[in-house]
């Protein structure tokens, strides 16, 4: 699935985008500028729409509780999405800052922590399909069958796949590595806390029901459905176009699949340190200048998904 070298074109050199596709100085030093204040106002939008959906699946019982429970994986792709862009220090300009909510308000309630992501997470960033690699599971080996592929879709929409890492990850409260285990033990602490608040507002089940099941069967399906957009059948190299997929940004998908932007994922592996507010920017920029181009794109989330499942 790798473009083929002869669509990988050198770009068009033009006052924002190199050769090589990397942004000028110039461009590259306003794309960089952190918006700490409109990032703010996502923290505050994603808390608002997330205490909405547990009124509702309270105030509406039971015919809320389908779309509710989707809507809460999709919280969870919200949270991992901002909580990405923290562990990539872009969500504030203030280190402490960013570093409190990344870990407290979206990491340790998200059953990530942001430290222990961050560490593995710059590693994929340095070498994709590298030796240390450390998602390479996730997305390797496609295409495959659509037997293969329904099958891990199943796995995840069943627990199986999330109840299998969560295992994994309470263990860690045991490990001899001091650094695993504290991390682990503020998880499971805030997961307590969040639990202790279901509880006193005198609905318990909110946080078995609507926050631990939605992470580890809706989330788990998104996360699979989005990490193969972004790698799935791509290989190493120092072109990220041979890396790292491109597809054209739906309103459907955003809202559903790709929050906050972390859907332009190439822009994204072209420079790293650009805050997703100005991802689209960029993406824009590497269209004009034809490091992108339309046969290099995909047209929407749909079309990636049947050729990674075409065997």
């Amino acid at each position: 699935m790798v473009p083929a070298l002869a669509l990988r074109t050198p770009a068009r050199p033009t006052c924002d985008i190199r050769p090589d596709g990397r942004p000028t100085p110039e461009f590259r030093e306003r794309l960089r500028r952190i918006p700490s204040w409109r990032n703010a106002l996502s923290l505050t939008s994603m808390v608002v729409q997330t205490g909405a959906v547990l009124w509702a699946t309270v105030a509406w019982a039971p015919w809320s509780w389908p779309v509710a429970f989707v809507l809460m994986g999709r919280a969870h792709a919200q949270m991992a999405s901002l909580m990405h862009e923290a562990a990539h220090r872009l969500l504030f300009t203030h280190r402490g800052a960013n570093d409190l909510v990344g870990r407290w308000l979206l990491g340790y309630p998200g059953l990530t922590p942001t430290d222990a992501y961050r560490r593995v997470h710059m590693a994929h960033h340095r070498r994709e399909f590298g030796p240390d690699e450390p998602d390479r599971a996730l997305y390797d080996g496609y295409p495959i069958g659509g037997d293969s592929f329904r099958r891990k879709l199943w796995r995840d929409a069943t627990g199986r796949t999330g109840w299998k890492l969560l295992r994994m990850q309470l263990s860690q409260v045991r490990s001899p590595d001091a650094r695993s285990r504290r991390n682990a033990r503020r998880v499971v602490a805030t997961q307590l806390v969040l639990f202790g608040a279901a509880v006193i507002a005198g609905y318990w089940w909110l946080y078995p029901v609507f926050w631990l099941a939605p992470h580890l069967t809706v989330w788990r399906v998104i996360n699979r459905l989005r990490s193969i957009a972004e790698h799935g059948g791509m290989g190493e190299s120092d072109d990220r176009r041979a890396t790292t997929h491109s597809v054209r940004q739906h309103l459907l998908a955003r809202f559903l699949l790709v929050p906050f932007h972390i859907g332009w994922h190439l822009a994204h592996h072209v420079d790293a340190g650009v805050p997703f507010r100005n991802l689209p920017r960029l993406h824009a920029a590497l269209h004009e200048a034809g490091y992108i181009t339309e046969a290099l794109e995909y047209r929407d989330y749909r079309t990636l998904w049947r050729r990674l499942a075409s065997g």
